[in-house]
């Protein structure tokens, strides 16, 4: 397929914009490009043709099946567009004195306020443009807090070794030493390697719960009494709120600050380069510093913005994070209802049981009694006796037209394959894709060969993965060469 850039004639094009209504400024010399910028001439023709061709080269959830584990692929409802996309909300402009942006102002507050119910937290801010931004967030709160106590030894995060991968490199980023702590044969953390890790330089723990095996920590109020018996803090990574949403609180269980996803969560757009967003929840005894702007209501029931907030520990985006985003957020929450957003949870662990449960006779799954949101499967077994990867059975997946589950994690399982259906899933479909499975696993067990060709039918076949991941093409040339 060839860029934009490679098409079109020079003269070519169609008017979009219309004609300009203000004087034209002329820029002096010393302000001007030394050559012409390259901009694609095309036809309105060649320009749709191009996005419907690139259209047809991707795979989201409005294609088919995709279990995407720890991502949250879900449906996104079309009602959080809608309501998005109403000129009153996406008219507006971040610069707008506040006495004309009450309602979208009102709309954070009710944004927080049942993310707040939700969550077991005290308050939010909506900064973060996305999870990880988030975690680093979290631990600048973390890090403020023991700070403002003098505690300046504390400069270690205890980090599970089942952990989301932006965990620790969230941590290092904010600048704490990672520690971390291994998880049990059972695929739960190790109780007493944390007793033994935490102590007076602990800064905090950051765990997913359930974790990332789509196993609900036990001991969970064991673990983060632990931590705030050693004067740390613990940071809930909320990837995978999906599972317990409306069924069991971060708060109740201990955790003093979370991250949320939006877009995995609360069914806002996912990928493609954004917008996301990853808002922050904290307990009162953090509140003080989290980001500025924050939102409080006057006296006389109007919404304003305070800035420069003592002890806030300041902007980590511009203005008030992606508005919209949080938008489509609160439409899914309004929707849903309590009840409804419990039943998603209930029926997307529903679903990955359903699934797992018609598997674990063909497929070795190391945790096969009970799962919440998502489960793991290793094909260690069978890359030793047929030669055949999790690489090998996600790309014959392709050709079957549903999307791979998250390969090779968490990296506690060798040949991992993270499975999570959602609950927009139908049985119809989970009963199509097991047999799909079923099917993909028999040949490889007997035409091991044949699996080292897929995917045969997509629009990109295999390609030389380790020459792209060693000699990536990362710009175009209009010289004809490209490096």
């Amino acid at each position: 397929m060839k860029l934009i850039f490679e098409k079109g004639m020079e003269g070519r094009g169609c008017t979009l914009l219309p004609p300009s209504d203000v004087p034209l400024i002329q820029l002096g010399e010393k302000h001007k490009r030394k050559q012409e910028l390259h901009l694609p001439e095309v036809s309105e023709t060649e320009l749709s043709r191009h996005y419907t061709e690139l259209m047809k080269r991707t795979f989201g959830v409005n294609d088919g099946f995709y279990p995407l584990g720890s991502c949250t692929m879900k449906y996104n409802p079309k009602i959080n567009e809608e309501i998005a996309k109403m000129p009153e909300f996406a008219d507006i402009h971040p610069l707008q004195p506040e006495h004309t942006i009450q309602g979208c102002l009102e709309v954070m507050v009710l944004a927080e306020k049942y993310l707040s119910e939700i969550t077991g937290m005290d308050r939010f801010t909506f900064q973060p443009a996305a999870g990880a931004h988030g975690e680093y967030t979290g631990l600048q709160l973390i890090r403020a807090y023991h700070e403002a106590k003098g505690n300046v030894k504390r400069d270690k995060i205890l980090v599970p070794d089942s952990a989301h991968g932006t965990n620790p490199a969230s941590a290092v980023m904010a600048g704490f030493t990672v520690i971390n702590v291994p998880s049990t044969k059972d695929g739960y953390v190790d109780v007493e390697e944390l007793r033994k890790a935490a102590g007076d330089d602990t800064a905090g723990f950051m765990l997913t719960n359930p974790n990332t095996l789509g196993l609900f920590e036990e001991n969970i109020l064991e673990i983060t009494e632990i931590i705030h018996q050693a004067g740390g803090l613990n940071y809930y990574d909320g990837a995978n709120l999906n599972a317990i949403m409306g069924i069991a609180r971060p708060g109740d269980m201990g955790f003093d600050v979370v991250h949320l996803n939006l877009h995995k969560t609360f069914s806002t757009p996912h990928g493609g380069g954004g917008p996301g967003s990853g808002p922050v929840g904290c307990k009162e005894i953090l509140a003080d510093y989290l980001p500025s702007p924050c939102i409080i209501e006057n006296d006389d029931g109007n919404y304003h913005l305070e800035f420069n907030k003592e002890g806030s520990i300041g902007r980590v985006k511009a203005f008030y994070g992606n508005f919209l985003v949080v938008v489509r957020a609160l439409t899914y929450i309004l929707t849903l209802g309590k009840e409804g957003l419990k039943h998603a949870s209930e029926s997307a662990v529903l679903n990955a049981n359903y699934m797992m449960h018609h598997l674990k006779d063909t497929y070795p799954i190391p945790f096969p009694d009970k799962c919440m949101h998502e489960f793991v499967i290793s094909l260690e077994e069978l890359k030793k006796e047929k030669g055949v990867t999790a690489l090998d059975i996600a790309k014959a997946m392709l050709d079957h037209g549903i999307h791979p589950p998250t390969m090779y994690f968490p990296l506690i399982i060798p040949e991992a394959l993270m499975v999570e259906p959602t609950e927009t899933e139908t049985k119809e479909t989970l009963d199509e894709v097991i047999e799909i499975y079923k099917k993909i696993y028999k040949e490889a067990v007997d035409h091991p060969e044949a699996m080292r060709d897929y995917p045969r039918n997509t629009i990109i076949g295999r390609p030389d993965e380790v020459a792209a991941a060693r000699k990536p093409v990362l710009r175009y040339r209009y010289d004809g060469a490209s490096n």
